[in-house]
């Protein structure tokens, strides 16, 4: 495998460096999190048409660039340095690799080029995610469309072939501002129900969508409510055989994905630490330069570089991402708080940006882990568990 980076690589990750830099200071990030949509989207206009971020890993058959998870993965190690508010994640990572998958030749060519020019965001409404993507278990056993009679989404289907669903989701990634839904939804009845997935325009009636307060506002959640809500299939095997199988193809690639956002952070704080510990000085010298420190920022180094490798590793071959995710979350979640820590009593204020990347680090775990569980399911599969 040659992990060297193509011209066209590093092209990219330049582009996008040089115009987060100029849209993403901190100040931005967190007026982009206050608004209803909670991002930008002028921003997200620029990331669409100049740079065609949306389609960067779908076909050019539908509009996009034709590129790989590879490029998705760099790309958004350039967004995690920042922690870009978008609906980058939801739309090209969760989505849209879901309509691929499924969907009918109509409703990939209704769907895609939409979403590659960026007119279009779309969410998966289904939760918890480790589960549904199958990060942390199976989900072939479905429990987590519902866990049971009265949880979840129920789909029921009229004598005309019509689909209407009924329940709830919590905790939907950009569920509040996304045009289009991909609704998992128990139906046949319980307990022999199968879980399917189901479209779901914004503008539906009998569709209600609240806005969630999140640890990390730069995730924006929402809780889904749907009441007797009109519904499309997505595809037209109704047999359901083949959701748990693109379900987990599309975790596999959205762990990498994660793994090298996750990354971009972690080496963000790691370089405002440095340049704040050559700035500081203490006792009339800088405090990088005592040897305490120096072994505390080597250690985050090392943290760092390991995640990196794992992280491009589970870009080329997506089957590494889960395990891959819980190296990157973890060294993370110890980065962000080491560059709390020697920051010193300027890293614990509300005006500094060290705590947004603590509460990414929280958060993510929170909504794609634990750490322990991913290596867990990881274990299990390579077998490493087995008696």
């Amino acid at each position: 495998m040659d992990t060297a980076f193509t011209a066209e690589q590093d092209e990219i990750r330049r582009t996008l460096r040089e115009l987060l830099a100029k849209h993403c200071a901190t100040e931005q990030v967190r007026a982009a999190t206050g608004t209803d949509a909670g991002h930008d989207p002028h921003l997200w206009a620029l990331l669409a048409r100049r740079l065609g971020l949306p389609g960067l890993a779908l076909p050019e058959a539908y509009g996009g660039v034709g590129c790989t998870t590879a490029e998705l993965a760099l790309a958004c190690e350039e967004t995690g340095r920042v922690l870009a508010p978008s609906p980058l994640l939801a739309t090209a990572v969760l989505a849209a690799p879901l309509i691929a998958r499924l969907g009918t030749e109509a409703q990939r060519a209704a769907l895609l080029p939409r979403i590659a020019d960026g007119s279009l965001t779309a969410t998966l409404a289904a939760a918890p995610l480790p589960r549904v993507l199958a990060l942390t278990g199976d989900n072939r056993a479905g429990e987590w469309a519902g866990g049971g009679r009265a949880g979840g989404v129920q789909a029921r289907r009229a004598g005309d072939g019509a689909w209407t669903l009924f329940g709830e989701v919590g905790q939907v990634l950009d569920g509040r501002s996304a045009g289009l839904l991909l609704v998992a939804a128990h139906t046949g009845g319980y307990p022999a129900a199968r879980t399917l997935l189901f479209l779901v325009r914004a503008e539906s009636a009998g569709l209600a969508r609240v806005r969630l307060t999140s640890l990390d506002e730069t995730r924006p959640l929402a809780r889904v409510e749907l009441r007797e809500v009109e519904a499309e299939l997505l595809g037209s095997d109704e047999d359901g055989a083949d959701v748990p199988d693109a379900l987990a193809a599309t975790g596999r690639e959205a762990a990498a994905v994660l793994a090298a956002e996750a990354v971009g952070a972690a080496a963000h704080v790691l370089e405002r630490t440095v340049e704040y510990v050559r700035a500081r000085e203490q006792f009339g010298r800088a405090i990088g330069s005592f040897q305490a420190v120096k072994h505390r920022l080597a250690d985050l180094y090392v943290r760092v570089q390991a995640a990196r490798s794992a992280a491009y590793y589970a870009a080329w071959d997506p089957a590494a991402g889960g395990l891959a995710l819980a190296q990157c979350l973890e060294a993370l979640g110890t980065v962000a708080a080491e560059g709390v820590q020697l920051h010193g009593g300027i890293g614990f204020t509300w005006e500094h940006e060290a705590h947004l990347y603590v509460k990414r680090a929280t958060a993510d775990e929170l909504l794609f882990g634990p750490v322990h569980r991913l290596r867990g399911h990881a274990a299990e599969a390579a077998g490493v568990l087995a008696r």
